[in-house]
């Protein structure tokens, strides 16, 4: 299959739509319904977005050709289900990487990266005072610039797409430039340095050559928390007068801004800036994630979501009256998969969590 033949992309499916075309295999399960049979559950996705499938006959057989990472050529039609598109798989067959556009699989961000480099590069300008925009420019440069300028902001739940990382990143900036001019007490200078470098090792935390994005084993171990307060240290060595207590007031707002120990943060934010980066941060984050959501949602007008079970609501949101070629968000990487099989009951109430269940309350963040 020639690489230019992808056709038919997620975000343009519709209802009773039958069609044959080639995706990228982010998820699978082998599972049976109650009364036994086996059914493969899949996620397929490309660079407009994921869909959920389903493969209700020859599920083994499809199972040992459908590898998570892969790619697919797909016989299917489009369905409703639970007010949100379903593929039901007639038939599939393995396609080799090297028979693929990459670029047609690849979610990127709608912003245009040169724009964006641009815009950074204007950022870390407008920083007034010497040694600290020196240790910005230390900084991003280099393959550490461009891993930045490529990045994905997080593995699926929020700016999970090819220049996430930045467009992530100058939203907070442009959010810490109205907060430092609104409140007299917050250094603008450092607030904003520390919107520049908050995720700046999710560049390493992250493996995001080829989608389905995934973590390194030193992002795993280690965790982008502690790898770019140390970038920073190390820059810092380099950077003449840059001041001890500039690298640790920087180093603190990375450490912190995950706001709380149970969400990984070893530190509490304990400055002005570190505290405000913080919020900062959870709101680009979760409003990015809604904005997802209601890219998704098919009609005009406000709608609600189906239950998010990391933020332990439903959402109501108001649609973006008809999906466009978008990049992929996701959903939460933990909740399980797959959904309900065929003939199994489904109840309204929101479901359950097992944190819920011992009487702990679940975490409620995006990063």
């Amino acid at each position: 299959m020639p690489a230019s033949a992808k056709k038919i992309f997620v975000a343009q499916l519709t209802a009773g739509q039958q069609f044959q075309d080639v995706f990228l295999v982010s998820k699978k399960t082998l599972a049976e319904t109650k009364a036994g049979k086996p059914y493969l559950a899949l996620g397929l996705m490309d660079r407009t977005g994921e869909i959920e499938a389903r493969v209700w006959d020859n599920a083994r057989e499809y199972n040992a050709l459908a590898e998570e990472g892969g790619f697919v050529l797909v016989q299917a039609v489009a369905k409703p289900f639970r007010d949100q598109m379903q593929l039901g798989v007639t038939a599939l067959q393995q396609v080799a990487e090297t028979a693929v556009d990459l670029g047609d699989f690849m979610p990127t961000s709608a912003r245009p990266l040169a724009e964006m480099a641009a815009e950074l590069d204007a950022v870390i300008e407008g920083i007034v005072e010497p040694p600290l925009r020196g240790l910005l420019q230390a900084i991003f440069q280099g393959e550490t610039l461009a891993l930045f300028q490529r990045a994905p902001a997080a593995k699926k739940l929020h700016h999970a797409y090819i220049g996430g990382l930045i467009e992530h990143t100058l939203s907070i900036v442009g959010m810490a430039e109205k907060a430092a001019s609104h409140y007299p007490l917050i250094d603008r200078n450092m607030l904003v340095a520390g919107a520049l470098v908050h995720d700046l090792a999710k560049i390493e935390e992250f493996d995001f050559a080829r989608p389905p994005f995934g973590y390194t084993d030193r992002g795993r171990l280690v965790g982008h928390l502690a790898l770019g307060a140390e970038m920073v240290r190390k820059a810092a060595e380099q950077t003449e007068g840059v001041s001890a207590e500039q690298v640790d007031l920087l180093m603190h707002i990375i450490l912190s801004h995950h706001g709380q120990h149970a969400y990984g943060a070893p530190i509490l934010p304990m400055t002005p800036e570190a505290i405000l980066l913080h919020h900062l941060d959870d709101m680009d984050a979760k409003m990015n994630y809604m904005d997802s959501l209601r890219a998704k949602m098919s009609g005009e007008g406000w709608q609600w979501s189906e239950y998010q079970r990391h933020l332990e609501r439903y959402l109501y949101l108001r649609a973006a009256g008809g999906v466009e070629e978008a990049a992929l968000s996701g959903e939460d990487q933990a909740e399980p998969f797959p959904p309900t099989p065929a003939g199994a009951k489904v109840s309204n109430a929101a479901p359950a969590t097992r944190g819920q269940a011992l009487g702990v309350k679940r975490q409620q963040t995006l990063f």
